[in-house]
């Protein structure tokens, strides 16, 4: 039974997970058995990592700027942003992964291991601009057009 019921319809965000993966039966047969599957960054998207609680502040200083899926996990407190596949390893103090590090995912449907999607892939394969994610977790925050801080 899921422990945590999402508001959008999650089909297509799953499918396109799928997608990302080199072994998708592997990756299935892992969400089957309640356990997390091992996702390679790389070809279809980077991982920035960052504490839970300033991952959440980001959110919020984004607002409804579309980014990408946010996955996060409460035992350690962290949380991992997908990004496009071509950023270069530094982001202003962000931890980004190298290509080929593998992110350990839930399933788009259920949290597992203590990890959900904050933020669930829509199954368009949006992500989050670096300069985005960059602005929102620096001192003065992502200004919206509006010109407030969000």
């Amino acid at each position: 039974m899921p422990t945590h019921i999402y508001p959008a319809p999650t089909q297509a965000g799953q499918d396109w997970l799928l997608s990302c993966t080199p072994d998708q039966a592997a990756v299935r047969a892992s969400w089957d058995a309640q356990q997390l599957a091992a996702i390679p960054t790389g070809p279809h998207w980077r991982v920035a990592e960052a504490s839970l609680h300033r991952t959440l502040e980001a959110i919020r200083r984004i607002g409804a700027a579309p980014h990408g899926p946010v996955l996060a996990e409460t035992r350690r407190g962290l949380a991992w942003w997908l990004l496009p596949p071509g950023i270069t390893d530094e982001l202003d103090d962000i931890t980004v992964h190298p290509a080929g590090w593998e992110l350990q995912c839930p399933s788009v449907e259920r949290s597992m291991g203590g990890r959900w999607w904050l933020d669930i892939p829509d199954g368009t394969g949006q992500l989050t601009d670096p300069t985005l994610l960059g602005a929102a977790f620096g001192p003065g925050g992502y200004r919206h057009e509006g010109g407030g801080t969000q």
